[in-house]
């Protein structure tokens, strides 16, 4: 009886474990902003301030994975700091 109550212990802890692990949401995902000359680099965020003139599209990491040989998006540097956009190959940083 003694074994029993251990091995159902056991199974439901490490059923709650498993479904705990399943719910954290993974941090580790970007998204891909590209403006309207196909220039493309990946973001942290979504930001509000992106001039209206240069068209910025978002999509998801797996767009780019299906997307990265296309001829006419060209792959810009990602940078460690996204708050800011390529404009005809050169970075512009949000005023602050």
């Amino acid at each position: 009886m003694y074994r029993m109550k251990t091995w159902l212990g056991t199974g439901a802890l490490a059923a709650v474990l498993a479904a705990g692990t399943m719910a954290i949401p993974s941090t580790a995902s970007a998204d891909v902003a590209c403006n309207s000359g196909g220039e493309c680099w990946h973001v942290q965020r979504h930001y509000t301030e992106y001039p209206t003139g240069i068209g910025i599209h978002f999509y998801s990491d797996d767009w780019r994975r299906s997307h990265e040989h296309d001829t006419h998006f060209h792959w810009m540097k990602d940078r460690d700091d996204d708050h800011g956009y390529y404009e005809r190959g050169e970075w512009h940083t949000f005023s602050k």
